[in-house]
């Protein structure tokens, strides 16, 4: 299995300066999934070699514009440019259904030409299907503005692979990633600061060093620490943790 990082950066002050794409990440093994396809995933699947029409389901952990943007494009690739009802698509209440507002992260006419749409909810499983294959996908809480996001925990083909999506460390969190065969986590500070409900260095090595899963890759980095470094971060993390840690780069491929 391996996981094809289309884009590395998050935030919004890098979602403007684009230092690194907010595209989103694929894991790929007897399915295809795309997680979290912000602005440029597109036009990153072009760059990096991958053929968005190969997508078997979609991702989308919660509705902020650095990992819903390009959603609804993808779902076009998916169903055969809008033609075949195919694919599944999974998100979070406010991505499916709309926040209080009335702002959604995906539109009806999307929603319409998937095989499949599921509302992401913890204690609730999800079986992905295609190709006579089958992924099961874990929802796990987060901590977040978007109470409805996720994170996750995929199995596919006798490997683990979770992802923490945005979110602050709360208790327990361990727990929903122990016995990862890659964690996933997005690590957007190097240091907490005023602005909460997100990872930074300290509470991944905290995470980390308690889930312990074989391999960590940190991704939806922030402007900050882009500039001052996330490989030396990730030797960092993996020194405190005591798990191996990778910083992803955009394009890079990671066998899981």
């Amino acid at each position: 299995m391996e996981i094809l990082f289309l884009g590395t950066g998050g935030g919004r002050f890098n979602l403007i300066s684009q230092l690194r794409r907010t595209a989103g990440f694929c894991i790929l093994g007897g399915l295809n999934i795309y997680v979290d396809p912000g602005p440029g995933a597109l036009v990153a699947c072009k760059e990096f070699g991958f053929d968005p029409r190969k997508i078997d389901a979609l991702v989308v952990t919660h509705n902020h514009v650095d990992h819903t943007n390009d959603a609804g494009i993808l779902a076009e690739a998916m169903t055969d440019h809008a033609t075949a009802k195919k694919g599944a698509f999974i998100g979070s209440k406010t991505v499916i259904e709309g926040d209080e507002f009335g702002d959604k992260g995906i539109t009806h006419y999307h929603l319409g030409k998937v095989a499949c749409a599921h509302e992401a909810l913890y204690g609730h499983p999800i079986a992905i299907r295609a190709r006579g294959k089958t992924a099961t996908l874990i929802p796990a809480p987060v901590r977040h503005e978007d109470a409805t996001g996720f994170g996750f925990t995929l199995e596919m083909g006798g490997k683990k692979i979770g992802y923490t999506s945005d979110t602050e460390y709360y208790a327990g969190m361990a727990r929903h990633y122990a016995g990862c065969d890659a964690l996933i986590a997005n690590n957007l500070k190097a240091k907490a600061d005023d602005i909460p409900a997100h990872m930074n260095s300290d509470t991944t090595i905290r995470l980390l060093a308690e889930a312990k899963p074989k391999l960590a890759i940190l991704t939806h980095l922030g402007r900050k620490l882009i500039l001052s470094g996330p490989e030396k971060e990730a030797k960092k993390i993996a020194k405190a943790s005591g798990v191996r840690t990778i910083a992803a780069k955009d394009g890079m491929k990671i066998r899981a």
